[in-house]
């Protein structure tokens, strides 16, 4: 209650501004239009100029006048200038007018004032609408003023909050979810849709004053580099582009919640279920359905607080397809290993854990992208409704994408000694690449601090941890990996640009079993990528990698199957599903 009622009070100072703002371009769009039937007479100045405010940051302008003038056989007094009252900097309105009041004053010419026939007391010099500073009090009218009533909607309508040590809570934790109430649960796209238009609208009023200024810099100083602004409208265009490939999304295949099954999903048994899409039925569409696991957590202090997200596990499977009541039924179903955490329902915490479900299909015109935030619980239940043999059509589909995928990733050959796989350099370009741009920027800004700025201690920082960066995706990119069957041995060469690093080998009779573990992650915005490594284990517990870059916890267990029948190794008998040391899950394979 008190984070609400903390919220509410932020929120209304910003709310403050945005009726301030609107009732002012409002006041003035009416009084223009009121000012229209006004009648023109000739005014005596008897002052005017304009003169200058300063600030910390800025200067500002206002143009001032005093003036008399005769209507209906009686004198008058006046010294309204325009619509608006006060200083600004919004162009060159302010002095230009005041420098043009100043001239007729001095000259001793008359000016135009407009008289209001029904109050003849009241006039005014320029009557005319500044769409400039309009525009100017519409961005904060809209910024302040959207951001205020948003939050004020979102602490109205939130969800009151609930008691987690009751017991229906205690047994069922998922219920202190509101969207986890029955097994249907709705997908983010909507929500992604408002949000697009909302950061649209938000990042385009900011910008949008931006083409002016850069007019007069560029042509009046001669500013060429001041045309880098130009790359925010360019941003704003193309946030434009994303709300509305979002919107047609969301009309083309509407809703689409997946009814779970089990409900919840669960760790040490199955998540699975249904997605009916508004989609005519075609039996030859691929749908690729991405389970993860998520951690969320608070990263960094004070002001620069943000949370973030890491991905701690990953599997992707091919969804079956058939019709359904929508047009499109998918099925979908993953084997969850027990080790992983749970959902946390009310995400109060600074760290919590999230399942994140994303459905993705390249169509014919606008493609799905959906996301889902799941319930999985350690209940070790399996579903009960979902087709088997649905199931494992898309299992055997799937199974041959990732052969697929190995076999693209490696080389397969021969040694001297018998079965060879090399896995060749620049696999990783696309990856090394943005590791080498991100290092570049930050080793180029710690250049700049030093040679530039005189910050030798945060130039060093900053130029250690780019060159740390760029020397990692150099080797991401230019190392490559041998696994040979010598006689009895599988041996392997770490290389960069060819030149041995590393070598290890491992007795085919001592192996035991093949493990996975994380070997790299990857993100863009709530898109998580993991990449796994497999690695052979022997009976003293050594480890020894075979294989490397595999997308999914899925791929990489095919990839040990795989690696297993290339060189004849079996797990022993007895092995233990999970490494009691690491917690690493072991993958039994078989021929």
């Amino acid at each position: 209650m008190k984070g609400k009622i903390f919220l509410f009070l932020f929120a209304l100072p910003f709310f403050g501004v945005g009726v301030w703002m609107g009732y002012s371009v409002v006041s003035s769009l009416a009084s223009a239009s009121q000012m229209k039937q006004w009648h023109a007479v000739d005014a005596t100045l008897t002052r005017a100029g304009y003169e200058t405010h300063s600030g910390d940051d800025s200067d500002t302008y206002e143009a001032f006048a005093e003036y008399n003038y005769s209507f209906g056989g009686q004198s008058y007094r006046n010294d309204r200038v325009s619509l608006t009252t006060g200083s600004d900097n919004i162009g060159d309105y302010q002095t230009d007018l005041g420098n043009r009041l100043r001239g007729a004053l001095q000259s001793g010419r008359p000016v135009v004032v407009y008289v209001n026939p029904d109050d003849p007391a009241e006039s005014i010099i320029d009557r005319t609408l500044r769409w400039g500073l309009l525009g100017f009090n519409a961005i904060f009218l809209f910024t302040f003023g959207g951001v205020g009533l948003g939050l004020i909607i979102y602490v109205v309508r939130a969800p009151k909050e609930k008691d987690l040590a009751a017991p229906e809570y205690r047994e069922r934790p998922w219920l202190a979810n509101d969207a986890w109430q029955t097994a249907l649960v709705k997908s983010s796209s909507k929500m992604a849709m408002y949000v697009a238009w909302g950061f649209a609208a938000f990042w385009n009023l900011i910008s949008a004053p931006l083409p002016f200024v850069i007019f007069d810099e560029v042509l009046e100083k001669d500013n060429i580099i001041a045309l880098v602004g130009l790359l925010f409208p360019l941003v704003g265009v193309g946030l434009i582009t994303w709300a509305v490939r979002r919107t047609l999304e969301w009309n083309r295949f509407g809703p689409a919640p997946v009814m779970l099954d089990p409900y919840p999903g669960s760790i040490g048994g199955h998540v699975g279920g249904t997605i009916d899409v508004k989609l005519p039925f075609e039996a030859g569409t691929r749908f690729s359905v991405t389970l993860s696991n998520l951690r969320s957590y608070v990263s960094g202090t004070g002001k620069n607080r943000s949370r973030k997200e890491s991905a701690e596990w990953q599997d992707t499977q091919v969804a079956h397809v058939a019709s359904g009541s929508q047009g499109t039924r998918l099925s979908f179903r993953f084997e969850v290993p027990e080790s992983l955490r749970e959902s946390d329902a009310d995400k109060s915490a600074e760290v919590y854990y999230i399942w994140r479900l994303n459905v993705k299909a390249e169509l014919a015109g606008v493609d799905i992208d959906r996301d889902y935030e799941i319930p999985v619980y350690a209940t070790r239940q399996n579903s009960s409704q979902l087709s088997e043999f649905s199931i494992q059509e898309a299992r055997a589909e799937q199974n041959t994408i990732d052969l697929e995928a190995i076999r693209k990733l490696l080389h397969l050959g021969y040694d001297a000694g018998g079965r060879a796989m090399h896995y060749p350099m620049g696999r990783n370009l696309l990856s090394g690449f943005s590791g080498l741009i991100f290092g570049a920027v930050f080793a180029g800004t710690g250049w700049f601090l030093i040679r530039y700025e005189s910050h030798p201690i945060m130039g060093s920082v900053f130029g250690a941890v780019g060159l740390l960066i760029l020397v990692s995706a150099l080797y991401y990119v230019l190392n490559s990996l041998d696994v040979v069957q010598v006689g009895g041995d599988i041996r392997t060469v770490r290389r960069v640009l060819g030149i041995p690093v590393r070598r290890s080998h491992m007795r085919r009779a001592d192996f035991v079993r093949f493990g996975k573990k994380v070997s790299s992650k990857t993100q863009s915005g709530g898109k998580h990528v993991i990449n796994y490594s497999v690695h052979a284990v022997d009976r003293a517990g050594q480890k020894m990698i075979v294989g490397e870059g595999f997308k999914g916890a899925g791929q990489a267990d095919a990839a040990a199957n795989f690696i297993a029948r290339q060189f004849g190794l079996s797990p022993q008998r007895g092995s233990a599903l999970v490494d009691a040391n690491t917690g690493e899950y072991n993958l039994l394979t078989s021929d």
